[in-house]
């Protein structure tokens, strides 16, 4: 894990936070989100400089089992490339495993290939994917 960061399950990150290290990002942040989501979670890690600054983060959603599944990984703008994001993508990893699950997914851009499969230990896989807003799903036993 990087020197001078903090690493922790279930920290005590504010929506004021979150907020900031999204838009620190590139992303497009929405006041209150963290603060609905957090309640649905199995948990999340987060990432601190020695000043307490959120510098990375990712969460991990379940379907209360065998399932765990990492979304919204992020590394502050000014800290990336320092092994922050592999290094809370690990710790998710070993405390979704310590809750019992026995997979975990990930859904990425081309882009992040190398982090997730290189750097992180996943492996790919056939998965599918229906962007909702943008299409109408078939309809009951049109997918027969």
């Amino acid at each position: 894990m990087s020197g001078a960061i903090s690493y922790a399950w279930r920290d005590a990150i504010t929506d004021e936070e979150m907020t900031g290290l999204v838009r620190s990002h590139g992303g497009d942040a929405v006041a209150g989100w963290w603060d609905e989501i957090k309640q649905h979670s199995l948990g999340w890690v987060g990432a601190r400089d020695v000043e307490g600054l959120l510098v990375g983060f990712v969460n991990v959603a379940w379907d209360g089992g065998d399932h765990a599944f990492l979304i919204d990984t992020k590394t502050r703008d000014t800290h990336q490339h320092r092994g922050i994001g592999t290094a809370v993508v690990g710790l998710a990893a070993a405390h979704a495993r310590a809750s019992g699950c026995e997979w975990l997914h990930v859904d990425f851009e081309p882009g992040l290939r190398d982090f997730y499969f290189a750097s992180c230990g996943f492996r790919p896989t056939e998965a599918g994917l229906i962007h909702l807003p943008s299409v109408e799903p078939p309809g009951v036993g049109e997918c027969d």
